[in-house]
């Protein structure tokens, strides 16, 4: 219940924020800010619980990107429909990558998703009606009423995407399935040996964050008004999915939001006051720093603290 009541005072916020803010660039960053805490949450499905490091985020998520743009091209459907599609396609792509991949283990499943994220590429490069290496243009619909901009609009869309996927992922912890992902990030071999379905689960936990990821990229083509493969399917996204839940933490559903909020807000800060050239850096030494000073995230860092001064 506590939970519930923390969304909708998140989401009342938001709609505040929407109609007392009129400054438009908080709204572009803000927008950046929630879509890494839907990337960050959907990989800590299958990397945090599970224990499977993915790098093939941008394969999911530029999937889902020119999923929405494709159909908005073709149809001109709204933004609802192209993220409900884009969910299934990313979500079937997990789907068949997990079957193909997740029986490898470590490195050699690492390489795996980023060999995705590199076919994914090449189909859309070559797809002329996708815009093919040149990208597409798109040109932004009237923002729905009450929204007075398209941007304002996107942020809420984003706010709401984010609450379903950290929903999604508070229940997968607290269920049986996220017992059995931790019992396979434990040790996948005595986790077998107890009965734990573990192919089957960790081609769930597959399925599910990529359909998160999906989802998650099908608005960026009206958010950027242009979609091209390069910068879609960049492996930045795939280093912020990974870092935001290793910041925060990845035992908890609350590690990878606390990480997103504070790694993008940082970089958010760093493009306009220095240089969005520098963002990679902040990345690398944020990770540096928590690798050494707090292994277990933010979340690991707060608890033994705790206990350590109850003592």
């Amino acid at each position: 219940m506590k939970f519930w009541i923390g969304m909708g005072v998140t989401l009342a916020i938001a709609l505040a924020t929407v109609g007392l803010v009129n400054f438009d660039y908080f709204f572009f960053a803000g927008y950046t800010v929630l879509m890494f805490i839907v990337l960050a949450t959907a990989w800590n499905i299958l990397g945090g619980y599970a224990g499977y490091v993915n790098f093939g985020t941008p394969a999911f998520f530029g999937l889902g990107a020119y999923t929405g743009a494709v159909l908005y091209k073709a149809t001109a459907a709204p933004l609802v429909a192209q993220i409900a599609l884009a969910a299934v396609m990313a979500g079937a792509l997990g789907f068949g990558a997990g079957l193909l991949t997740l029986r490898l283990r470590g490195i050699f499943f690492a390489i795996a998703t980023i060999a995705v994220t590199v076919i994914m590429e090449t189909v859309f490069i070559n797809w002329r009606y996708a815009g093919g290496a040149t990208g597409l243009q798109l040109l932004r619909p009237p923002p729905i009423a009450p929204f007075e901009s398209y941007i304002k609009m996107l942020f809420v869309v984003m706010g709401l995407t984010a609450i379903v996927a950290v929903a999604i992922a508070r229940y997968i912890e607290r269920s049986w399935l996220g017992r059995g992902l931790r019992a396979i990030r434990d040790s996948e071999e005595a986790a077998e040996a107890s009965g734990v379905p573990t192919l089957r689960l960790k081609v769930f936990a597959c399925t599910v964050s990529g359909a998160l990821m999906g989802a998650a990229g099908a608005p960026m083509p009206m958010y950027l008004s242009f979609i091209e493969p390069a910068s879609t399917f960049s492996l930045n996204y795939a280093i912020g999915a990974l870092a935001a839940p290793m910041i925060g933490g990845t035992t908890h559903w609350l590690g990878p939001v606390v990480g997103a909020l504070l790694l993008v807000t940082i970089q958010q800060i760093v493009t306009v006051t220095i240089s969005s050239e520098i963002n990679v850096l902040v990345v690398g030494v944020l990770l540096v720093l928590f690798v050494v000073l707090a292994p277990d995230g933010i979340l690991g860092f707060f608890k033994r603290w705790l206990r350590a001064s109850s003592r």
